[in-house]
């Protein structure tokens, strides 16, 4: 499966922006759906994971309250809505999928399919 993560742009702080991650070549259906963001100097952190229905979802502290994910399989994309974001969020977003043998999962070494991100600046 291909994935293209889109959406990202340069926002105030307390702005919302929503991201897309589009697959193309298999089913997103037969994936769980993991969004990370990454900046320099930062390890990589999943902020959203959803299971190939939707049916479970997995947000961290930091982002709970804030940000939703949902996915229409129909169309084979994925969605990461942000709300009231932060400047320390200014950060390289990714999509990334797996077929999720061992379940959902924020750790970003069981994801083996990433797009190639897009960069959200959030400005104070």
């Amino acid at each position: 499966v291909q994935l293209q993560a889109s959406g990202g742009g340069l926002v105030q702080a307390g702005e919302s922006l929503r991201l897309s991650c589009e697959a193309s070549g298999r089913p997103l259906v037969s994936y769980i759906v993991g969004w990370f963001r990454q900046s320099p100097g930062k390890e990589r952190e999943c902020v959203a994971a959803i299971s190939w229905t939707g049916a479970i979802t997995y947000f961290p502290d930091s982002v709970k309250g804030r940000f939703t994910v949902s996915r229409d399989n129909d169309k084979n994309t994925a969605y990461l809505q942000m709300n009231n974001l932060k400047p320390e969020e200014t950060a390289v977003y990714y999509c990334a999928a797996d077929v999720g043998p061992r379940g959902l999962t924020a750790a970003p070494a069981q994801y083996k399919y990433w797009g190639q991100g897009t960069q959200v600046t959030v400005s104070s």
